[in-house]
């Protein structure tokens, strides 16, 4: 027997007569029955029967640990004021940090800008896949944490070789390595990627099998994600500073916006996968959103170094962003619908045409754009985790914040190529160079018998 002090005096347990107990109650069926109950409890958090043999398969689906890593100095500035006034002010004053940090990069130009994109996506990637090793405690996988890192590596020299081909065409061309490297780049991208699925195949375990394919998928998805939305917003920085800071800022602006209609005037829940968010909140972000983009597009459109697309100037071996400006960044006159007139009191309104491309951003913005939060938060409660990372206080990881900028990332990449993008000549001229003698007068022989064709251009008889 087994004696153990309790308040008010002794209790005597004896684990014969526990065993006893537990035989009658599983003869009654009482055990079962509390089994079952705790199941049921599961399955209502959206957890099924399957779910729970993949845990038990996995090694179960423990949660990241996280920590209030809230700054010292933060915590007993705000020690007096409750929970929900302290996440508020914790909320706060980390966001102008960050909007601050982001006004510094855009100072410092667009190659500072697309190293703090490979930066994001560096660390994006880390947080999602250290969530795997977690969760399914990958720690005995061979090469898990190097193949999934290999394959980073591989995919971005396959998505920036293409991007220094087209955009570096001509210094690519000047240099013989570069050259070389560029003619074979995607053979050589397929080799390394190759190579990677044969280590992967060699690394496979017995008793491992099917999480080893589990992570292996779990890497690719993670790759889709985030690589190819981050090569996306590289190329969106290259049409033009404009097309990457006023979509990333409406994001901003929404996020921001909702989460303070919400926190003052939610009452109506949005939806269950994120309990927090509300519609007075989703609506109040609308309205502010594209009354924010509007302001900031006839802001910058007034500016060449954020309308003209970043190009590479091959005399100064530097990004240039000096042009011209095109029709979409010039004040035009617009005639104000008749009836608005009696409202408003005006019969026109001078704007720049880009203002009418931002609705549809920041409409895209705070409408759609939000989903990408909601299906962050779906990833987080399958895996019972309250964030990515405490890598920013008060906000969590850096995907908490980027969850939404990568799906903006795609449709501003669609929107440009459908809407805005048209042939541009620098490029076919760059190309037109590199071509051999006889094909560059085949294509001006043909080019001039379109002209004279067309009468632009008088033929040299009637000359």
């Amino acid at each position: 027997m087994k004696r153990r002090s309790v308040e008010g005096g002794d209790e005597e347990v004896t684990l014969g007569a526990a065993g006893a107990w537990l035989e009658i109650c599983s003869s009654l069926g009482i055990i079962s029955d509390i089994t079952e109950e705790s199941e049921s409890e599961n399955k209502l958090d959206g957890e099924t029967a399957s779910d729970s043999e993949s845990k038990s398969e996995f090694g179960g689906s423990s949660p990241v640990p996280t920590s209030d890593d809230t700054p010292e100095v933060l915590n007993r500035a705000l020690s007096n004021l409750s929970s929900r006034w302290k996440n508020w002010w914790v909320r706060g004053i980390l966001t102008l940090a960050m909007i601050t940090f982001f006004f510094i990069i855009i100072y410092l130009g667009p190659m500072v800008l697309m190293t703090i994109v490979m930066c994001v996506q560096i660390k994006c990637f880390h947080e999602i896949i250290t969530i795997g090793y977690n969760v399914y405690h990958s720690y005995d996988l061979p090469w898990f944490r190097t193949l999934s890192w290999y394959f980073l590596l591989c995919v971005n020299y396959f998505f920036y070789g293409e991007t220094v081909t087209d955009y570096f065409f001509t210094l690519v061309q000047r240099e013989e390595p570069l050259r070389i490297l560029s003619k074979y780049h995607r053979f050589i991208s397929f080799a390394l990627y190759l190579t990677g699925f044969c280590m992967f195949v060699l690394s496979l375990v017995k008793k491992h099998y099917r999480l080893q394919f589990y992570m292996f998928g779990w890497t690719h998805v993670t790759l889709l994600i985030v690589v190819t939305q981050s090569h996306l917003i590289i190329h969106n920085l290259f049409e033009g500073m404009i097309w990457f800071i006023v979509p990333i800022s409406c994001v901003i602006c929404n996020d921001i916006m909702a989460y303070m209609f919400g926190f003052f005037f939610g009452r109506t829940p949005l939806i269950k996968l994120s309990p927090k968010k509300t519609w007075e909140g989703f609506i109040g972000g609308f309205f502010s959103t594209v009354l924010f983009g509007l302001l900031l597009s006839y802001v910058m459109s007034g500016y060449r170094c954020f309308t003209c697309p970043v190009e590479f100037n091959n005399d100064t071996n530097s990004f240039t962003v000096d042009c011209e400006p095109s029709e979409l960044f010039q004040l035009q006159e617009y005639n104000i619908p008749v009836v608005l007139q009696s409202v408003v009191g005006w019969k026109t309104v001078r704007m720049y045409p880009f203002q009418i491309h931002s609705i549809a951003l920041s409409t895209f913005a705070s409408l759609i754009g939000p989903f990408g939060g909601f299906f962050a938060s779906g990833f987080k409660r399958a895996f019972k985790i309250k964030d990515f990372a405490n890598t920013i206080p008060g906000h969590g990881g850096i995907m908490d914040r980027f969850d939404c900028q990568y799906l903006m990332a795609t449709f501003v990449n669609v929107y440009i190529a459908s809407f805005i993008r048209g042939p541009n000549p620098s490029k076919l001229i760059q190309q037109f160079l590199t071509l051999r003698p006889d094909q560059q007068l085949h294509i001006f022989n043909t080019l001039k018998a379109h002209l004279v064709d067309r009468g632009i251009l008088e033929s040299l008889e009637d000359a």
